[in-house]
């Protein structure tokens, strides 16, 4: 541990929750048995993981687990807000019972992240005023939701949604008020979709409460935009890796976070096809290359 900062795996690498497909085979056992092996001090929650806390924390406690959080779709900008609040509420109380800080969400109105017919690369959304104005609102109510049981919620810009740049992730900062919504970094989205992940950092610094790492193979990358293929198709392809095994050079990022007052996660997380990136020995590898700069 580097000052107040713990690293966590992402399941996703074992068991990909878009795709079930990919790691059908892999039993949630297995994957947090393997975190901890790999020397992770947590998790985030996938669909193999119990539903209930108290079971789900009798499993991980034993392993020296503790849940880092969890990602919860939103449908601010197409749906009625109630619709969101209801299963924010639910997912909210979820986390607090298994203790933790802070809640990932991410708009997925519009969103082609999904959809196998549209091209990651030229077909992303683009939210008129209408949906700025229903995002922010409901963030704004959410946020004061979550500060009703000491937590926050961490936006996760992605590919293929209305968050993805760098304009769109000013516009989202500048919206909305700092003390209700808070910013996930997210180092393999900005990176592939061509945003610079040491501005974005020095940028929102203050409002940075949750960190994932992943890296970025350039060679897939620039294949996926050449065949006009979509973002699932992008992540069977092995455009995402683990840090360390692709272009991102996190020394500097690791730089500017230990440097920094950010106190959290690092959550290590590369959506990859467990069958050809063994995902206890890519999170290993993960972990080893980090290390290195701690």
């Amino acid at each position: 541990m580097t000052k107040n900062i713990r690293y966590a795996c992402a399941p996703i690498a074992w068991t990909n929750d878009d795709m079930p497909e990919l790691g059908r085979e892999n039993s949630f056992e297995q994957c947090i048995s393997e975190m901890a092996l790999s020397g992770y001090e947590g998790t985030e929650i996938g669909n193999k993981y119990p539903k209930d806390p108290e079971v789900l924390k009798s499993y991980l406690e034993p392993r020296g687990l503790s849940v880092a959080s969890a990602w919860l779709s939103l449908y601010l900008t197409s749906e009625p807000y109630e619709v969101t609040e209801e299963a924010f509420i639910k997912h909210r109380d979820f986390l607090h019972a298994l203790g933790a800080n802070v809640i990932v969400v991410s708009e997925q109105g519009n969103s082609i992240q999904g959809d196998l017919t549209k091209a990651l690369f030229k077909e992303k959304p683009i939210f008129t005023e209408q949906e700025w104005q229903l995002l922010i609102d409901g963030l704004e109510k959410l946020g004061q939701l979550a500060h009703e049981k000491d937590m926050e919620i961490v936006y996760h810009h992605h590919m293929g949604t209305g968050v993805q740049t760098t304009k769109e992730i000013d516009e989202l900062m500048e919206r909305t008020n700092k003390d209700n919504v808070s910013l996930l970094f997210d180092t393999g989205h900005l990176v592939l979709s061509g945003e610079d992940p040491i501005d974005i950092f020095e940028r929102y610094e203050d409002r940075i409460k949750h960190i994932h790492f992943k890296d970025v193979r350039q060679d897939v990358k620039e294949a996926v935009d050449k065949e006009s293929s979509c973002f699932l198709d992008g992540v069977k392809k092995g455009m995402f890796t683990v840090p360390g095994d692709g272009v991102i050079d996190f020394k500097p990022i690791l730089d500017l976070i230990y440097k920094s007052d950010y106190s959290g996660w690092i959550v290590v997380e590369a959506e990859q096809d467990p069958a050809i990136a063994n995902p206890f020995i890519y999170a290993k590898k993960a972990k080893e290359y980090i290390a290195q700069y701690q």
